[in-house]
């Protein structure tokens, strides 16, 4: 028997029950249809993750009737696509470098929005990831605290692939520490009270870390299809 179109996995509900009320549920819908998202939505879920700019777009326009989603870019984002990605999102948790967060400040005051955003830390050695060098963050603060438009709000960590549950743990216990250092710095707009961590594998950890938010894909859909031929 075939599965009804955006069907939901039968540990849907269970695993979301199982989070916290102080901890924000992010669907990662990445390359998913929108009618599990619309499925996802009718069972309480109100934070959706995506990874690719146009991917979320075209989602978003499909699902323009429900103007109550929140919309979180979780993917890596390139320069050039700064603005689209303030236009579309509410949240930004991949900000990875200075430049980054300079460009989507300046989209922000042009298009008058206040995006939230994540600034997106390596802690330890991950040469394929992404990332503000834990080592590097403290001497950009200053700059990060200047921009006017942009609201840096939290930090956003990934431990390597394959991690242990104790590298992972070492992971979420670091970047708590250093929000809380970063909180301890008397700065004009910088605050820093979101940790954006943990994934299927590893998010009871970062719960248990300190995680405000945890971006949850596999564990609540079930395997995904291939990766659509869309930037």
């Amino acid at each position: 028997m075939t599965a009804a179109p955006g069907a939901l996995p039968e540990q849907f509900d269970r695993i979301q029950q199982s989070i916290p009320p102080t901890v924000t549920l992010i669907a990662v819908t990445k390359f998913l249809p929108v009618e599990t998202i619309r499925s996802a939505y009718d069972r309480g879920i109100r934070h959706f993750g995506e990874s690719r700019v146009q991917e979320a777009i075209a989602k978003q326009a499909d699902l323009s009737d429900l103007p109550d989603i929140t919309w979180h870019l979780i993917g890596r984002l390139q320069t050039n696509k700064a603005r689209k990605a303030v236009e579309h999102f509410d949240w930004i948790h991949s900000v990875d470098s200075l430049n980054l967060a300079q460009r989507l400040d300046q989209a922000a005051q042009e298009l008058e929005k206040v995006p939230q955003c994540c600034l997106q830390v390596k802690l330890v050695p991950d040469p394929p990831k992404a990332g503000l060098d834990a080592a590097e963050l403290p001497g950009l603060l200053p700059q990060f605290d200047q921009l006017a438009h942009l609201k840096v709000r939290g930090l956003m960590t990934i431990p390597p692939q394959g991690s242990s549950e104790a590298t992972a743990r070492e992971v979420f216990a670091r970047a708590k520490s250093l929000a809380d250092t970063i909180n301890q710095t008397s700065f004009n707009r910088l605050h820093i009270d979101q940790l954006s961590m943990g994934m299927s594998g590893d998010y009871e950890a970062a719960i248990a870390c300190g995680a405000t938010m945890v971006r949850l894909g596999t564990i609540l859909f079930g395997s995904r299809p291939p990766s659509p031929q869309i930037s």
